[in-house]
C-alpha cells in the first residue's frame, strides 16, 4: 500500500488540530513544521492501521447486506389477485 494521502485542505486542518491540542494539552506549543512532521509519522505509522479497519468494517457491512438481499430485495410473485381480493374486503 502507499502512503496514505490526504487533502491539502485536510493537511491544513489537522496541523492546526495538533497545534491546539498542544496549546491545551502540552507545556511545549507545536509549530506550524513540527505539526506537519508529527501528521507524515502518523499518516505513516497508524494510518495504515486505522485505513485497514476501516476496510474491514466495510467488508463486514458489505457481506451483511449481501447477505441480507433477500430481505432487502425479494417480491413476492403472483400478488395480484391477493391485492385486488384485500381491496374487495376491504370496500365491504
Amino acid at each position: 500500500m502507499t502512503a496514505i494521502e490526504i487533502s491539502k485542505q485536510a493537511r491544513t486542518d489537522a496541523i492546526a488540530s495538533l497545534q491546539r491540542y498542544f496549546e491545551e494539552n502540552m507545556a511545549e506549543p507545536l509549530g506550524n513544521l513540527p505539526a506537519g512532521l508529527l501528521l507524515d509519522f502518523f499518516l505513516e505509522e497508524v494510518g495504515p492501521a486505522v485505513y485497514n479497519q476501516a476496510i474491514r468494517d466495510a467488508q463486514a457491512r458489505m457481506q451483511q447486506r449481501a447477505a441480507d438481499l433477500d430481505g432487502e430485495l425479494y417480491a413476492d410473485a403472483f400478488q395480484y389477485w391477493v391485492k385486488v381480493d384485500a381491496k374487495r374486503k376491504s370496500r365491504r
